[in-house]
């Protein structure tokens, strides 16, 4: 009862309430396991995040796919099957979860997936070399990207059901500040001095966030989540046929999606930012500095945006991609057309600080968007047909962005800066929810 009440007046605190009167979406029996429930998904949340962080591929396994002697183009493909694995499926998915009125059990499967499929890398790491240990990881990350689809499907339903419209954007920043600042201290560790890391030191930082991922999933089975609609008995693969229909007959939904498939763009320019310092200056410092610039941009914006998008989730959108078109264009203008001298690598980590904070927003606002935007199992639908939407887009326009950087990663930098710019306009033609 203590450890209720201390919950309780926490959460009071937080969200900046006294009462249970913005419970207007959720039941009562909901409503009265919120203070427990935002601390145990922030929990959960958090230790994901910072898992994800610890194994970002843009950074740590690229760095691993060549350190244990495998060829340098399988790095390339690291991005593309993070993101468009975990997104590409989620039709089945959705499908498939729909079916049972409690979902945290999905959230709690794939969690503990990941966290069983970032161990055996790490194994790898230490025991395998060359192809073979390359080849290892990159199916690894297969299963972690489809494991992660089930906890995207689940987490906003679970959410939705539990957490009330106006305190789920806070809940998000929150995690992703706390995430983001334990994520900033172990950069620096990392980093220190500037040197490289033994190979000894990656394995045990991979098998850290393997745990995080465990531990996680045991935190988020403890959820006090109340049956919900459910639908079942058809075939999975119709239903998901059926879900895709949502394009063509529910106009608010697709013009969202549109704006989420021109607002990638904030995250698809990032690791451009970092090859264009990496032709001027090949410093493991620099890119030290790339790993902190993205957990202090975390860790200062998460929870600001987070509060911003409970206002207003459009808004954040709309400020989070523009502050992301306007950083790709002067960027890529800058490498360019700009002077060259010695410092100026030194500015492109700054604009990735920038970059991750503005793709923080677009990232907030877009997930409360969607959460808020529907009920039901419509709100299952909604997360399955867009994430599988935009997986789908990711590999295509993350394809068209590759041809382009033949031309140079400046104009890739541009060509996406332009694209998150008609984002802009495309996410100010959305309707307030």
């Amino acid at each position: 009862m203590a450890k209720q009440d201390f919950l309780d007046r926490l959460y009071a605190q937080v969200a900046n309430e006294e009462d249970a009167r913005t419970c207007t979406d959720i039941s009562d029996a909901a409503c009265r396991e919120v203070p427990g429930n935002f601390f145990r998904i922030i929990s959960a949340n958090t230790l994901t995040k910072i898992g994800d962080l610890l194994i970002n591929p843009k950074t740590v396994l690229a760095w691993l796919i060549t350190a244990v002697g495998a060829p340098s183009y399988l790095a390339a493909l690291l991005v593309p099957i993070r993101e468009s694995g975990s997104l590409i499926p989620q039709l089945m998915i959705g499908a498939l979860v729909r079916r049972y009125p409690i979902r945290k059990g999905f959230w709690t499967l794939g969690a503990a997936l990941q966290g069983i499929a970032v161990l055996a890398m790490a194994a790898a790491v230490w025991l395998l070399e060359g192809m073979q240990a390359g080849l290892t990881i990159i199916g690894l990350l297969v299963l972690f990207s489809i494991s992660r689809g089930f906890c995207s499907v689940a987490m906003k339903d679970v959410q939705g059901k539990c957490i009330p419209k106006s305190r789920r954007g806070r809940l998000t920043g929150l995690s992703a500040t706390l995430s983001g600042a334990i994520t900033f201290a172990l950069s620096l560790v990392i980093f220190r001095g500037g040197e490289d890391p033994s190979m000894a030191f990656y394995g045990a930082l991979l098998a850290s966030a393997g745990v995080a991922w465990l531990v996680a999933a045991g935190v988020f089975f403890t959820v006090d989540e109340y049956p919900g609609a459910s639908e079942g008995g058809n075939n999975a693969f119709k239903e998901a046929l059926a879900s895709l229909g949502l394009l063509k007959t529910d106009a608010p939904f697709r013009r969202f999606v549109i704006t989420r498939a021109l607002l990638m763009a904030s995250s698809l320019a990032s690791p451009f930012l970092v090859l264009v310092a990496q032709e001027q200056a090949s410093l493991p410092l620099l890119l030290g500095s790339f790993v902190l610039a993205s957990s202090l941009a975390s860790t200062v914006s998460a929870t600001v945006w987070g509060y911003m998008a409970d206002t207003s989730s459009r808004n954040v959108m709309v400020r989070g991609g523009g502050l992301a078109a306007v950083v790709c264009l002067l960027a890529g203008g800058l490498a360019a057309w700009g002077p060259q001298a010695d410092w100026l690598h030194w500015l492109y980590p700054l604009a990735f600080f920038v970059l991750a904070i503005a793709h923080a927003g677009v990232r907030i606002g877009r997930k409360t968007y969607m959460v808020d935007m529907a009920g039901g199992t419509k709100r299952t639908d909604y997360t399955a047909v867009s994430n599988t939407v935009i997986g789908v887009l990711l590999l295509a326009v993350g394809g068209i962005s590759a041809g382009v950087a033949l031309l140079g990663n400046d104009w890739a930098l541009l060509v996406l800066g332009g694209m998150g710019a008609v984002g802009v306009f495309s996410a100010l033609s959305l309707k307030e929810v």
